[in-house]
């Protein structure tokens, strides 16, 4: 009986949050930088009057179409946008604009949309957009000077100024969906989907 080699997979990402998921599971995956222009992309779908969530699949979709009209298999797209009640908030470019995202943030719920797309032979074959809520308390001004002054330049990474898997937690109240998509990669379906088509064991 002839065994069927299951196709490589490739995150179109550099990103080590997402690669640290996708490893903590067991999928065996290559990194490959999308180089799509999301600034441009992004000016382009917000003048076409596009939401956070529309942006997050259209910029997911993108890099795995990208990465996928040069490399073999299945390649993952993923982006992550945050929706403060319409507003697209941006990872801060200092602490200075991180600590005007936390402001804007305190107290209120905001959306983290988490898209993914999976694209084959320059074709998006699977997408996916999962958009947990999560609520932040209302700390104070000396919490948010400590934070920032412990944290401030990790935080930049991150849309929003907080990794959830570290000390920025400790912002919230409530947290709603799923916690991989806040992550940044809504693992479950993705895995899901590579038992399909035969990457993993189903």
């Amino acid at each position: 009986m002839t065994s069927i080699t299951p196709p490589p997979v490739v995150l179109a990402s550099q990103s080590a949050a997402r690669a640290a998921l996708l490893t903590g599971a067991g999928v065996s995956f290559a990194c490959q930088g999308a180089g799509v222009d999301e600034a441009a992309v992004k000016a382009e779908l917000i003048a076409q009057s596009a939401g956070p969530r529309e942006i997050a699949l259209a910029l997911a979709e993108a890099k795995a179409v990208a990465v996928s009209v040069r490399t073999p298999g299945l390649v993952i797209g993923a982006d992550q946008t945050l929706d403060l009640d319409g507003r697209l908030f941006d990872k801060p470019r200092d602490p200075g604009e991180a600590r005007e995202h936390l402001l804007a943030l305190r107290g209120r719920t905001h959306q983290l949309h988490a898209a993914l797309a999976v694209a084959e032979s320059g074709e998006v074959i699977w997408r996916l957009t999962e958009s947990p809520s999560l609520t932040m308390r209302a700390f104070s001004d000396a919490f948010l000077a400590d934070y920032l002054a412990a944290h401030g330049q990790a935080i930049l990474s991150s849309v929003g100024g907080y990794q959830l898997e570290r000390p920025g937690i400790q912002l919230f109240e409530r947290i709603e969906g799923d916690y991989f998509a806040i992550l940044g990669l809504p693992l479950l379906p993705l895995l899901a989907l590579l038992r399909a088509r035969g990457v993993l064991t189903a």
